[in-house]
This record gives C-alpha cells, sequence and structure tokens, in this order.
C-alpha cells in the first residue's frame, strides 16, 4: 500500500451507524487514501465511542446525532453501516446529494427500493459499492481464484450457509428494543453471507427462487419472532442449483460459514470445522486423492501492513473499504467492489424467499433489474413486514407457522441488562 497522501488528496469519507461502523472507522482512520471527517450516530455512549476510536488514531472528526446535519458535512463518500432495512432509501439520499456511497448488508428490503436503488446510482455515476465481506474471505477469495482458473470445470451446483445462535450476545446486539430490524425481520431476509460468495466465486446470479422455513421454537424465548431458520433454493442464469441457509439460529457451536461449489470437473468447499471458512478442500477429476486429502489454509493474494493489522472479520473488512476507496479512484483494484447490481441480485432471494414461503412455497422468479424494462413492473413493490409500508396486502406476521407474541416483559428485562444502573 502506497504511502499516506497529502490530506487534499484524500478522500474524505463519513461513516452513518458507530455500532457496526466501529470496523469501518478504523480502516478509515488510518488508510492512507482516506479522510475519516465525520460519524453519525443516534446513541450517544456509542457516538462517544466513536470519537474516542477516531482520536486514538489521531483523527480529528465531527460527530452528529442528526443525519439532517450529517448529510451537509464536506464529504466525498459515506460508509452507510446504520440498520440493515434502512441502507437503501439513505443510500439514494447521499447518492444524489453527490455522495459515493459503500453499504453495509443488506442492500434493500423490497423490491421496489432495489429498483430506486439502482437508478439512483445510474443518475449520479457515483461509486456504490456492497460491503458483503463474506466475499472477501481468504478462503472465499481462494475458492474465486480456483474456479476462475478452471479447476473444476464449469458451476453445476453450489451451497452456503451462515449459522449463528446469537442468543448470548442478543442483548448486546438489539438492546432489549422491541422494534429492532433483527427481532422483526423474516429468516430469509439476512441471506447474502451465503448468497453472496456463491456468486462472486461463479459469476453468477438467481432467476428464481423457493423457500422453506422452521417454526419459531428458539428464537422467542430472546425476542425474535421469526422462524429459527429457512432455507432458499434458487436456479442461477446458467442453468446452476444453489442452496443457501439465511442466517439461521440453530444450536451449533461455533458458528458455521460454509460453501461449497461443484463443477463438471470436480467440487472445492470450505472446512466444517476448525479453521472453517479459510481452510479449502479441493477434489479436481482424475487425482485420486479425496477432497479430505487436498486442503490448506487459504492466504490473501495481496497484504500490506495495515490489512494484516485490521482483523475485523478475518481481514475482510478492510478489503471492503480498501477496494471501494480504489473505485472512487478509478483504479484497477476498484474492479474488486460488489456493485449496485450484484448487490441487489444476492439480496432478492431473501426478500422474496419469504414471500415464497407465505405463498405455499412457490416458485418465484426473481426479476433482472439491469434491463430498464423490467423496473416498472417492480417499481411499486413494496412487499416486506417493515411497519412503513404497512397496509392491504402486506405480510403481518414474521413467521409462516404462527403470529409469534413476545411478552413486553422479556424485553424490559433485556432493556435493565443493556443498560445496568451504575452503583
Amino acid at each position: 500500500m502506497a504511502k499516506r497522501v497529502s490530506k487534499k488528496n484524500r478522500i474524505k469519507v463519513g461513516v452513518f451507524g458507530g455500532r457496526r461502523g466501529r470496523s469501518m472507522i478504523s480502516v478509515m482512520a488510518q488508510h492512507p487514501d482516506a479522510d475519516l471527517v465525520a460519524i453519525c450516530e443516534s446513541d450517544e455512549k456509542i457516538r462517544k465511542n466513536s470519537e474516542n476510536l477516531a482520536k486514538h488514531y489521531k483523527t480529528e472528526i465531527t460527530c452528529y446525532e442528526d443525519f439532517d446535519k450529517f448529510i451537509n458535512h464536506d464529504m466525498d463518500a459515506v460508509v452507510l453501516a446504520n440498520y440493515a432495512t434502512e441502507h437503501a432509501p439513505y443510500a439514494v439520499r447521499l447518492l444524489d446529494s453527490g455522495r459515493h456511497i459503500c453499504s453495509e448488508v443488506l442492500a434493500c428490503q423490497t423490491v421496489g427500493e432495489a429498483v430506486e436503488l439502482i437508478e439512483a446510482v445510474e443518475r449520479n455515476k457515483k461509486v456504490y459499492a456492497y460491503a458483503e465481506n463474506y466475499c472477501y474471505f481468504r478462503g472465499t477469495l481462494e475458492m474465486k481464484r480456483l474456479y476462475r482458473q478452471g479447476d473444476i470445470g464449469e458451476f453445476l451446483h453450489g451451497e452456503g450457509e451462515y449459522v449463528h445462535d446469537c442468543e448470548s450476545i442478543w442483548v448486546g446486539i438489539t438492546r432489549g428494543e422491541p422494534d429492532h430490524w433483527r427481532n422483526w425481520t423474516p429468516s430469509t431476509f439476512y441471506c447474502t453471507h451465503s448468497m453472496g460468495p456463491v456468486m462472486t466465486i461463479t459469476d453468477t446470479y438467481p432467476t428464481r427462487i423457493s423457500a422453506y422455513e422452521t417454526p419459531n421454537i428458539n428464537k422467542r424465548r430472546i425476542g425474535c419472532k421469526s422462524a429459527d431458520g429457512s432455507v432458499i433454493l434458487c436456479q442461477m442464469n446458467n442453468g446452476a442449483t444453489v442452496k443457501i441457509l439465511p442466517w439461521s439460529a440453530y444450536k451449533r457451536h461455533p458458528e458455521a460459514i460454509w460453501y461449497a461449489i461443484y463443477g463438471t470437473k470436480g467440487m472445492m468447499e470450505t472446512a466444517r470445522w476448525g479453521e472453517t471458512f479459510n481452510r479449502v478442500h479441493i477434489y479436481r477429476e482424475g487425482d485420486e486423492r479425496a477432497v479430505t486429502d487436498i486442503n490448506y489454509l487459504a492466504q490473501f493474494a495481496q497484504e500490506s501492513d495495515l490489512s494484516r493489522k485490521i482483523g475485523g472479520h478475518g481481514g475482510s473488512d478492510f478489503y471492503t473499504m480498501d477496494y471501494f476507496l480504489s473505485a472512487i479512484r478509478g483504479e484497477p483494484a476498484g474492479s474488486e467492489i460488489i456493485d449496485v447490481y450484484q448487490a441487489v441480485n444476492m439480496t432478492l432471494p431473501g426478500v422474496l424467499g419469504y414471500r415464497s414461503i407465505m405463498e405455499g412455497n412457490r416458485a418465484i422468479d426473481v426479476p433482472y433489474l439491469r434491463n430498464k424494462a423490467e423496473r416498472d413492473k417492480h417499481r411499486d413493490d413494496h412487499w416486506c413486514l417493515d411497519p412503513k409500508y404497512a397496509g392491504p396486502g402486506q405480510p403481518t406476521q414474521s413467521c409462516s407457522t404462527e403470529d409469534v407474541k413476545i411478552p413486553a416483559s422479556l424485553y424490559k428485562k433485556q432493556q435493565k441488562l443493556a443498560n445496568p444502573v451504575k452503583k
């Protein structure tokens, strides 16, 4: 990585959301091409922690509680690390104000929002990068390299799983808020950790999906109303099939982050246990060794002192930010970003998955929104559980098998745990 450029030539960056944004703040405060200038966070404690983190890296920033003031700050680019259901509307506002955008997961929560987001990127001709960091693990990048050089032939079938029992950390990430997005979004929603790497490894996208889910057995005791888990089945644009488990709360430790790709000449997958998502197993047709015999711990192709220093999500958080800055500068490494079309393609299976479940698990075509003629059919499609879209024809329960009721006393107990009274 190059030596830090002069301050006037750095990209002025703001971060919206200090909790998930902590990792992005850390990268941008140290990156030689970035000048971290502003942070927006409504929670006073998190806002102060963000300010202290920036000071730790000798970076002076302006902290905002109000987004409408934050958007007027002098900055070239914004990293969206706010609520996962609110990324698209804020991205559109910021793009229309002339800013480049790096969005945390997920890209949108409705098909209509996907149309709005794509058109905002096209209209403003600004960089939009989707920070699906699981696509930048050492293991998934190595699988991409192996696939692209033809080691296993043409893509036939893929699988991705993200199983994470969050019960022990639920109070910390939801703070006992009944309306926190994690407590009401459906089981299919948080899908790009599973879907994204399969797409970026194989350079394909889903064209048709159907989905199924379990009952809510365990999640209710932490205040979450959706099913414990789900499965989404996909047909890809090249005819391949894909099975993914979006975020599922099945009982397992450690969590499962696992990918498998089958081709016409072999297969590869990450490990199930131990070093898991960075250990790659591969079988090539004609090799007498089994897939369990050829395995190794993948490494990043290019590393720097800073990338080794910043270890968020196995080092992948660094690369989402680094490639975003490279794209703004028009550098070759910028081609590694996940653009708005890919972001939407990997988000929509989760958006449409719950509709499939609620409509008897029927197969649903995934709209190809690069095609402008396709957009008008979906421009007003805001089918989702978000109360702001409530109305006739909208779903009213987060789990298909029952309308899960959570006692208010549970959330009050969690709030006390999240905000203990100092003695």
